[in-house]
């Protein structure tokens, strides 16, 4: 049994109703939402299986749809899942929490060639899940695929990122400052991290 993620301990009452309003709002502006998608197409052949880990109201996943790949999109908030469903019908949106996923149990029984997670995700996890998280998304990936992550360094220190996935068993095949690929470095807030099994 985990402990609760940050997603719900850290937030506020309405953190979901409001994020899911500033996704709708920058879509509806017109605002260039699909950065980590373009990145993720460019890496997989056309028709991947690719599972968006931490999906949210499901803007990555329906972008990755799009691009014609087979997407399963899972959150731990059945608010999100719901205007995921709502605005995004196509690929699958599950609930489910990230740190104990077994996929296969919810009838998606064929592993994937990619996986990402977006959006802060692994610094909302619960506390001291985050190996368990790594562990739990390695064992849907078939052999040589690779999982791609992308935080803020505030919020999740790379120092402690890195001694995570080497606990959890992957290796850091390139490490980039954002998801178009400009170079990481010391200064760089933000950190885009690809990971193989090692």
């Amino acid at each position: 049994m985990t402990s609760t993620p940050r997603w719900f301990t850290d937030t506020g009452a309405d953190h979901s109703q409001n994020y899911i309003a500033r996704m709708r709002g920058l879509a509806s502006s017109g605002a260039d939402l699909d950065g980590e998608a373009r990145l993720v197409d460019a890496m997989v052949t056309r028709g991947a299986r690719i599972l968006d880990a931490g999906c949210g109201p499901g803007r990555l996943g329906a972008a990755l749809a799009a691009r014609g790949h087979r997407v399963v999109g899972v959150d731990v908030d059945p608010e999100l899942i719901a205007a995921a469903m709502e605005d995004h019908p196509g690929p699958v949106w599950l609930v489910g929490d990230l740190a104990n996923i077994d996929l296969a149990t919810m009838g998606e029984t064929e592993p994937f060639d990619a996986i990402v997670v977006a959006g802060n995700v692994l610094a909302f996890v619960a506390p001291d899940t985050e190996v368990q998280v790594l562990r739990s998304l390695a064992r849907h990936l078939v052999p040589g695929g690779f999982v791609i992550v992308g935080f803020h360094v505030e919020r999740y220190a790379l120092s402690l990122f890195d001694s995570h996935l080497a606990e959890a068993g992957f290796v850091a095949e390139h490490r980039f400052g954002t998801w178009d690929l400009l170079p990481w470095g010391p200064a760089s807030d933000f950190a885009v991290t690809v990971l193989r099994r090692g």
